[in-house]
């Protein structure tokens, strides 16, 4: 018997169309429907009607995907060609409505149904985290959690609403989505409504580590924990932009001082190499707060990161 090699639709040619050149798909791949399917696809979901303070966020999947242009086929990082590996293709973007949250969290969790592959999506503000939990659950069951942000985003309501950017964890803790044993905080910052907040959130399940831990403590030791923490479960990671520095991501919806740098995030992430990665997101990019794209490149390369990790550990299906 011979073993049949697949092979993957990648990225325009750069050496032949100039980069600022073409269509802005996500890194300048495919559309899935130019392909017969696809292993691993990134998604927008251009949402942002559960923000709490700055609107905008609406407008970040059509960001990143600009800002995508610059990346390029060959991951030194974590030595990996993603797109020659698995096929990644850009599914464009999830349709909700804008003037219904409740409507657009089921729009959202069906879109996520739709799509045949590991999903990294693109935000929106951090409202859409909760359905797309509730599509990744469906197929794995609960799942760890690593969650970058400066804010818990376990509140249990805000104005009497139950689903907002400020929620989705609290939500999906309640409806069963996540393993509990293993559920973290990364880059926890910034003052809270008071101590409760970190009870509440203990409560739950979740661990913390605060931007200060990652600066006293060090990149080897957080990471060492978030792996011991995860172990072998399925494991969703859920990028708030946010969770970077102002001076490294001005461009979102609610920002605080004190966060990591995008250095300190991208080698975080890689150290989750080999992590059983079922799905992720990158959340809160709010361009119009944006100076010079910092923020919509910034994302890119977390989203770039995200994809090159689920290319890494992918069982191609036959």
């Amino acid at each position: 018997m011979t073993n049949t090699v697949r092979m993957h639709q990648g990225p325009v040619d750069s050496s032949k169309v100039p980069r600022f050149a073409g269509p802005a798909t996500f890194a300048r791949l495919p559309r899935l429907d130019q392909v017969p399917r696809a292993d691993v696809a990134v998604v927008g979901v251009p949402f942002d009607t559960g923000v709490s303070y700055r609107p905008g966020a609406r407008f970040g999947p059509a960001a990143v995907r600009e800002a995508s242009r610059l990346l390029r086929p060959y991951h030194p990082g974590l030595d990996v060609s993603p797109f020659e590996r698995v096929q990644v293709a850009d599914a464009g973007d999830i349709a909700a409505n804008p003037f219904d949250i409740g409507e657009a969290i089921e729009a959202i969790e069906a879109g996520a149904d739709a799509i045949d592959a590991r999903l990294v999506t693109i935000g929106g503000d951090h409202t859409i985290a909760l359905p797309l939990l509730r599509s990744v659950a469906r197929r794995h069951g609960p799942v760890a959690l690593v969650h970058f942000d400066a804010h818990l985003d376990t509140w249990d309501t805000y104005f009497g609403a139950e689903y907002t950017h400020g929620t989705p964890f609290r939500r999906a803790a309640e409806e069963g989505l996540l393993d509990t044993e293993a559920l973290s905080h990364v880059g926890i910052r910034g003052s809270l409504y008071g101590k409760k907040d970190l009870e509440e959130d203990r409560r739950l399940g979740f661990g913390i580590v605060t931007a200060a831990d990652v600066l006293r403590r060090g990149l080897d030791e957080v990471t060492d924990l978030l792996r011991q923490r995860i172990g072998d479960r399925p494991v969703y990671i859920s990028v708030d932009i946010d969770v970077l520095d102002p001076a490294h991501a001005p461009g979102t919806g609610t920002p605080e001082a004190g966060g990591l740098t995008s250095r300190e995030l991208l080698e975080i992430l890689r150290a989750l190499a080999g992590c059983r990665l079922v799905g992720a997101d990158v959340v809160e990019v709010a361009p119009a707060y944006d100076h010079a794209e910092i923020t919509s490149i910034a994302a890119s390369h977390v989203a770039y990161d995200l994809v090159s990790l689920l290319a890494l550990n992918a069982e191609e299906r036959g």
